[in-house]
């Protein structure tokens, strides 16, 4: 019974990542092979037998070895317990001692967070291609509506971003099957195709991919450009895994994804072959007429999917980013009791919805959009390769001559690609470097930024057991009012600003008083059991007590919750809620002449400072119990 129910929940998890991890890549073959033959594109391919099966061994290849090779079969092995993404490669290089100190740390942080923030290029582009290019369907199933392609696609964004803040707990049940019915169609698709051409099947030969390079280089490098379509969404294999685990993950795609993808390209290219007229369409055009219609909506709604996959991530990507010091506190909604990691935060929703409408406005298909789409996703594809191959090499111990040879190869392979990307500067692919270069300034400002308030805090804020010690040579002893004071607290070493204005200003103490400090570990979660770590600071009976509470990355930082695990670890503190207040700092940031930031930084750290979540609605504070004390800090 218990191998049957094992076998039942890890069918449901392959099921689910069906629906959640591979909508993005699953809805590549919309789009990649008709921007390949593109007739709008700068350097457009011209239709011939051997750029037919050299372009579909090239997209075959490119799969293989990018997602196949280096994700599936090397890159999930790396997780930070449990969890994946590029982000949560930068944590474990973080939390190891490895070679090189402080400074390579700072250098491979850097390259991972850049490729984070090539990601939120990505997660901008994404929706955008990907309904817009499920819409283009009806140019084909219905052309006398052709006209209402940009009106469609642009009330489906809308409506998509509106529903994020409801969670995606109830509409998440049905991506799976949904999904199933959508990675089937495109298996059908294929064969239908490859039955009228069976030769097409010798593209799947290496030689074909390796000839067109070669015989061919200058179609087919800038040809990559769309090829890189074909592995979009790859970091999400990465990313999400945490929400499945590493093998339903690689089931899914071995055995479903995979199979299904590499089909239904090659029925497109055996269209292609027989027709060339069909490079216009030749997804919707491998379907039988009474069929287009219904694929049509079909394919809308697996490209919403898609677009929810990778929305979602931005939200993770974003969440994780503020905890690990690169982000500010945000407002994060948490839109399911069941699982943590469905989150909303609004300031990320609004500001990619706006996006994504201004690219459909902007570039108005999905052809003109490709050419922008392939330089934030080699781009993070690189970082995360070379982020894996050290992490391999140092923590692993992986024989350097591997690392040399496997890295080199695969990261020649991803060069190779970002370098072609980068011949559609001018056509595009300048946007997504642009928001990932935005995004990069951001996230080292507001770190950097960070360090310096801190430093400045630090030294208003003055020892804590220096201040502690002044508490009990006070003659007279300060006035002890009933309750209890939990003042919110960056560390152990520094005496907190609300406490400290609480007793030279109002010359007053609770009877208890409770210091309190948040760390967040590199680790996605930390067990109930290792939270907490009680401290009565050298003093025992006066009722003054710190207590570190530890949070992973991942985990919902809730301080009122932490109350029945403080009482029953601490015998000292009775905390009743009747007569219980929080204390919070609250900084305001002005410009001076500090060093160690420019001035244009330390404005944009001070902008950034203002997306900053209410501490009191980020721990989970009950307002009515919540004084907030403020506090000026000069950059």
């Amino acid at each position: 019974m218990s191998v049957n129910r094992r076998a039942t929940a890890q069918g449901a998890l392959t099921l689910g990542a069906l629906g959640i991890v591979f909508g993005d890549i699953g809805t590549s073959p919309l789009y990649t092979v008709q921007t390949i033959f593109s007739p709008d594109d700068p350097h457009p391919v011209t239709v011939s037998h051997d750029s037919i099966f050299g372009l579909i061994s090239l997209i075959f290849w490119a799969v293989t070895i990018i997602v196949t090779l280096t994700y599936v079969l090397l890159v999930l092995r790396a997780d930070n317990d449990g969890e994946g993404g590029i982000m949560a490669l930068i944590a474990l290089i973080r939390r190891r001692a490895l070679p090189g100190g402080r400074r390579a740390k700072a250098v491979l942080a850097a390259l991972g967070i850049f490729g984070a923030s090539l990601f939120f290029g990505d997660s901008m582009i994404t929706p955008a291609i990907s309904v817009l290019s499920a819409v283009e369907g009806v140019k084909v199933a219905a052309p006398s509506v052709s006209g209402l392609v940009i009106p469609i696609t642009v009330v489906i964004i809308v409506v998509l971003f509106m529903a994020q803040r409801l969670g995606t707990n109830a509409v998440g049940r049905v991506f799976g099957p949904v999904m199933a019915v959508w990675f089937t169609v495109l298996a059908a698709l294929g064969v239908k195709g490859i039955a009228a051409h069976p030769v097409i099947l010798e593209a799947l030969s290496p030689t074909y991919a390796l000839g067109y390079l070669g015989g061919h280089f200058s179609a087919a490098f800038f040809s990559l450009t769309a090829v890189v379509l074909a592995v979009t969404g790859a970091e999400a294999l990465y990313a999400d895994m945490g929400h499945f685990g590493r093998e339903p993950v690689r089931r899914a795609w071995l055995l479903a994804v995979f199979p299904a993808c590499v089909l239904n390209y090659l029925g497109q290219g055996a269209l292609i072959l027989g027709h060339p007229a069909s490079i216009s369409n030749p997804f919707f055009l491998l379907a039988p007429g009474w069929a287009r219609l219904p694929l049509v909506l079909l394919a809308t709604v697996a490209t919403v999917i898609a677009s929810q996959a990778v929305i979602s991530g931005a939200f993770s990507v974003a969440h994780q980013a503020g905890r690990l010091g690169y982000l500010p506190r945000l407002r994060i909604q948490y839109t399911s009791e069941e699982i943590m990691g469905q989150i909303y935060i609004p300031w990320i929703n609004w500001l990619l919805l706006v996006s994504v409408l201004t690219l459909v406005l902007a570039f108005r298909s999905s052809a003109a959009l490709a050419f922008a789409y392939g330089t934030a996703v080699t781009g993070t594809i690189t970082m995360t390769t070379l982020l894996f191959f050290y992490y391999a090499r140092h923590q692993w111990r992986w024989p350097l001559w591997i690392v040399l040879a496997g890295g080199g190869v695969l990261l020649a392979i991803d060069l190779l690609f970002f370098a072609a990307n980068l011949t559609k500067l001018t056509h595009g692919a300048w946007l997504p470097l642009l928001i990932g270069i935005t995004a990069f300034t951001i996230l080292t400002t507001w770190q950097r930024g960070r360090e310096l308030v801190t430093r400045e805090r630090v030294r208003q804020e003055g020892p804590l057991p220096e201040f502690i010690t002044q508490l009990h040579a006070m003659q007279p002893p300060l006035h002890r009012v009933p309750g209890t004071a939990v003042f919110l607290n960056r560390g152990k070493a520094t005496a907190p600003l609300a406490l400290r204005a609480n007793v030279e200003h109002n010359e007053i103490l609770h009877e208890e008083v409770l210091i309190l400090s948040v760390e967040t570990t590199t680790a996605p979660h930390v067990p109930a059991e290792e939270r907490l770590r009680i401290d009565d600071l050298g003093y025992r009976d006066d009722g003054i007590t710190h207590v570190t509470a530890r949070f992973g990355y991942l985990d919902q930082t809730n301080i009122p919750g932490l109350l029945p695990l403080i009482r029953a670890a601490s015998t000292e503190s009775s905390l009743a809620d009747d007569k219980l207040s929080y204390f919070v700092s609250r900084l305001e940031l002005v410009q001076g002449h500090a060093p160690g930031m420019s001035r244009w930084r330390k404005r944009l750290f001070i902008a950034t400072s203002r997306i900053t979540a209410d501490a009191a609605e980020y721990f989970r504070l009950p307002r009515d119990r919540t004084v907030i004390m403020g506090s000026r800090i000069e950059l």
